[in-house]
């Protein structure tokens, strides 16, 4: 723990305290090249730093999204489908990964693999007679 105590309280800040960073706006200007490659290291550091805490917030944030690609436009997305006009049955998507929507076309298998999910169609059929 000493160690990591001591990266924390005197490494860092110390080579932080000797990068040429220059107190006035104009200083930029009169670095010298061996100025600027000493602040590629910070730069990139921070850079990257940045882009994986960035990376990561645009995860959790699409992780509570169900629905990443269908009317992306309306406030709620709402199908109606008559009774009437289905044959036999409908697989109806509940994954929001179809490309045939609001129909199951099958994309929740690839979904299912990915994310260890069970989430299925809904089929809608009409009763079926006792004989």
């Amino acid at each position: 723990m000493y160690f990591i105590s001591n990266v924390v309280k005197v490494t860092i800040p110390n080579y932080l305290a000797g990068l040429p960073i220059p107190d006035s706006f104009g200083g930029w200007f009169r670095l010298s090249f061996r100025d600027w490659l000493a602040l590629v290291p910070p730069t990139l550091a921070i850079g990257g730093i940045s882009y994986v805490s960035y990376q990561t917030v645009k995860k959790a944030r699409e992780a509570g999204q169900i629905n990443h690609l269908i009317r992306k436009d309306l406030n709620k997305v709402v199908d109606f489908i008559d009774i009437e006009d289905i044959t036999e049955k409908a697989s109806l998507c509940r994954c929001w990964k179809s490309k045939n929507w609001p129909y199951c076309d099958g994309a929740h298998g690839s979904h299912n693999k990915e994310t260890c999910d069970n989430v299925g169609p809904v089929v809608v059929r009409h009763k079926q007679q006792q004989q």
